[in-house]
């Protein structure tokens, strides 16, 4: 069991929400592009360079669950019980992280980086960052190589049905739907039942 958070830690955590939170606001009320870091920092009450601590980008802001997603995908690989099979695990995940891209408020979010070119480009290359980190997981789990292309086109779909759920009018419906098509592409490779050993 892990040890709980420190002071410290929680205080730092809460200074990264406030910031996003913040950040996310005043996008929603005067536009992306209307807004800079500088105006961030100064809602926030935070100096500029405490927020460039805790994001690295102003589109980093909008996807303030970045890192968090990335792990949580690596983690339903490696996380897995000894008998628990790979693509379920997975389903169960984007699952996990569609209802909360589909939970109530969100819309706005959506609305905003689909009318935001830069925050549309962000989005591309973090998907395929999680896509790359997705299929090493996945790769090391099955003693392949790294550059595996089964594991590497596996992971996409995985990241794909992500994005294409959340896009549709009953994600969760989705979600199953894209992971039958997945399941059979996996099967197709001889490892659908492919559990860590």
């Amino acid at each position: 069991m892990t040890a709980p958070p420190g002071r410290r830690e929680r205080k730092k955590a809460a200074t990264r929400q406030k910031i996003a939170d913040t950040a996310l606001a005043l996008f929603l009320e005067r536009g992306y592009d209307a807004v800079g870091i500088r105006d961030v920092a100064a809602e926030a009450d935070v100096a500029v360079t405490t927020v460039f601590s805790h994001f690295a980008s102003k589109e980093a802001l909008v996807f303030e669950q970045d890192e968090n997603f990335e792990q949580r995908l690596t983690h339903a690989v490696t996380g897995r019980s000894a008998n628990e099979p790979l693509i379920p695990a997975l389903r169960h995940e984007i699952h996990a992280m569609v209802r909360h891209c589909a939970a109530e408020g969100a819309a706005p979010l959506w609305h905003l980086i689909d009318r935001t070119p830069a925050l549309r480009e962000y989005e591309d290359s973090m998907r395929l960052r999680h896509a790359e980190s997705l299929a090493a997981a996945i790769a090391a789990e099955l003693d392949q190589p790294p550059n595996s292309t089964e594991c590497r086109a596996i992971a996409r779909f995985v990241i794909d049905a992500y994005s294409l759920a959340r896009e549709t009018a009953d994600p969760q419906a989705a979600v199953d739907e894209i992971f039958r098509m997945i399941e059979a592409a996996w099967a197709v490779t001889g490892r659908s039942d492919a559990c860590r050993s």
